[in-house]
């Protein structure tokens, strides 16, 4: 039987245990997609990457990205993460990655990786406080509206991003069957109901991410959401560029640190996500 070689990490910190964990599935070549999936669902992660040949030799390695139910366009700390573990084997400091979103640039240090979002900024439609609050598990009144109302935004996959008070952040709890009526009543959403809330202190900011209709009930470090949340900030603003501190993961005890900034380009806003990433297990499956 065919063995495929797999390591595990954790990405946005600098110890082990900390941060997103994710598995990356060094040399996929010979899978299929339903395999690729069956063994992300076996690794119950937030995601899991598989890497093959690039589709163009100008780029590094094309990246598949797996979430426990279905393959995503783009994700943050699986690309950080892939990224990073590349370079450990080889493949040099600036790696280009090909997913379904784009080509999405890594640049990697020792101790972790910092990626640029493959697409600029682009907003879709607004969730109903009300929805919002209840997916949350909060009072209408704690979503702020000042800025925006909660509304989908994108760099390469989407979240729907709400604005919070600190206090509301901390007791907020993904309720299940919200989710479920929210994602069936709105088919723009469906199973990639996420939502990104997010409370500010200045340049710092601390945040949660719910996805339960898609399997990850909370995720200790959203790479592409919190690239995104920059995005939205500074389009929100009137700077050339911006840089915001992120924390996450402390309720789940996993916490996370995340560097996210933003810069208008001719093409619009864009953005990069960076942080630590830890090496933590090797192994193997047989199919």
């Amino acid at each position: 039987m065919p063995a495929y070689p797999f390591v595990t990490l954790d990405v946005f910190t600098d110890t082990r245990f900390g941060g997103n964990p994710l598995a990356v599935f060094t040399d996929a070549r010979g899978l299929t997609d339903g395999q690729m999936l069956s063994l992300a669902a076996e690794m119950n992660l937030s995601e899991t990457t598989f890497v093959l040949p690039p589709e163009d030799p100008a780029n590094t390695a094309r990246v598949k990205i797996f979430n426990r139910t279905a393959e995503m366009p783009f994700a943050g700390h699986p690309t950080i993460g892939t990224g990073w573990m590349l370079s450990q084997m080889g493949h040099g400091a600036d790696l280009r990655l090909e997913v379904p979103a784009g080509i999405v640039g890594v640049t990697v240090t020792e101790n972790g990786a910092t990626i640029a979002a493959p697409r600029p900024l682009s907003l879709g439609a607004e969730l109903p406080v009300d929805i919002a609050a209840a997916c949350a598990g909060i009072a209408p009144g704690d979503i702020l509206v000042s800025n925006h109302r909660p509304v989908e935004a994108t760099v390469g996959v989407n979240f729907i991003f709400a604005e919070v008070t600190g206090e509301a952040l901390t007791r907020a709890a993904p309720d299940l069957a919200a989710f479920r009526r929210a994602g069936d009543g709105d088919p723009d959403f469906g199973d990639r109901l996420s939502l990104h809330l997010y409370a500010r202190d200045a340049d710092r900011i601390r945040a949660r991410m719910f996805a339960p209709n898609s399997g990850t009930v909370e995720d200790p470090a959203t790479g592409s959401a919190n690239a995104t949340l920059a995005a939205l900030l500074l389009s929100l603003s009137g700077e050339a560029s911006g840089a915001w501190d992120i924390v996450q993961g402390v309720e789940m005890g996993r916490p996370s640190r995340l560097r996210a900034t933003a810069h208008r380009a001719d093409d619009g806003v864009r953005a990069t996500v960076g942080g630590g990433c830890v090496p933590v297990l090797r192994g193997e499956a047989t199919l």
